[in-house]
């Protein structure tokens, strides 16, 4: 386990550096550091002086990847790159364009993200794995064939539809919750139940429908009809053999919805306000600040690489078959 877990580390010290890599390059191949100092400065009446000053202060008069004039290792080290990105390696995110710690805004804004992402993760995956449980406990019934239908209608709406949707009949026709915004503390529950909410219905029709198809699968295995032999009811078949047996499928999709409860959801967090990692995200790339989008981007990479690191250990946890070697 331990040699494992050390060379899944290993290799994902290559990953991180391709992602950055890749990051970089996108991000340069559509601004130049003129363009983002045009866009801090404010794009009228900007001197070519003040772009070169804005440009040294944050270390964007480098060049981008190769330092042709430097000597030795410094043609690689002098660079833009190198220095923007060997640092977030110790977690040393540095300052957004701006001047603020992007570490400090990140531990700020986690709060409100996590409030939001664990309830409408934690919910909906037993919302969902209930549901798909249900179809098919009664699969080819007319209630299957409703529920499918109702998951095919809820996955072919967009969320943006939810989002709007949502706003206009609970909080601006109804007005049960506020429209947007975020408090701390207990008066959070106004600002967060909606987006929940949201976040839950949205997921119910592909979710539901995915897991469906993972218990239908193992219904026709060999183990499934030894157990009803027996003479066990069909709800003990499924609650007890089919969900223990469809673990390890559904581990590996809920790996991919852990950097999402860190991260916060960009869609849900800029419409309702919320002063989460997402609205962060989003506030970046409009305002063209690398910092932070090569920060958020490094973290979500990680995370996911953990994710998946976790779901291989716990493969072993649900079925001692599985051995990591």
């Amino acid at each position: 386990m331990i040699t494992y877990l050390i060379r899944r580390i290993l290799y994902a010290i290559p990953i991180l550096i391709g992602v950055n890599l890749l990051t970089f390059a996108l991000f340069f191949v559509i601004n130049t550091p003129d363009d983002m100092a045009r866009m801090q400065l404010g794009m009228k009446r900007v001197t070519p002086d003040a772009i070169e000053k804005w440009k040294q202060q944050r270390g964007y008069d480098k060049p981008l990847l190769f330092n042709s004039q430097a000597a030795g290792t410094k043609k690689l080290t002098d660079t833009i790159f190198f220095q923007k990105s060997a640092s977030m390696f110790i977690f040393d995110f540095g300052y957004s364009d701006d001047g603020r710690s992007i570490s400090r805004e990140i531990s700020t804004r986690m709060f409100p993200s996590l409030v939001i992402a664990l309830p409408t993760f934690v919910v909906g995956l037993l919302l969902y794995i209930t549901f798909a449980l249900l179809m098919a406990l009664f699969r080819g019934t007319m209630l299957d064939i409703a529920g499918v239908t109702v998951c095919v209608i809820l996955m072919s709406i967009s969320s943006l539809f939810y989002i709007i949707g949502g706003q206009f009949l609970v909080s601006k026709l109804w007005h049960w919750v506020p429209i947007s915004g975020y408090a701390g503390g207990m008066d959070s529950l106004r600002f967060i139940l909606l987006p929940v909410l949201i976040g839950i219905v949205s997921g119910i029709g592909a979710s539901s429908r995915w897991y469906r198809t993972i218990f239908l699968e193992e219904v026709g295995r060999d183990y499934v009809r030894t157990a009803r032999a027996k003479g066990l009811s069909e709800l003990r078949v499924l609650f007890r053999h089919v969900l223990k047996n469809a673990m390890i499928p559904i581990l590996t999709g809920v790996v991919a919805v852990i950097p999402l409860l860190f991260m916060g959801s960009l869609l849900t967090e800029s419409f309702f306000g919320i002063p989460g990692l997402g609205s962060y995200t989003i506030d970046a790339i409009q305002a063209q600040d690398f910092g932070v989008v090569r920060a958020m981007v490094f973290l979500g990479s990680v995370l996911y690489i953990v994710g998946l690191i976790l779901t291989d250990i716990s493969y072993t946890v649900v079925d001692p078959r599985v051995r990591l070697q």
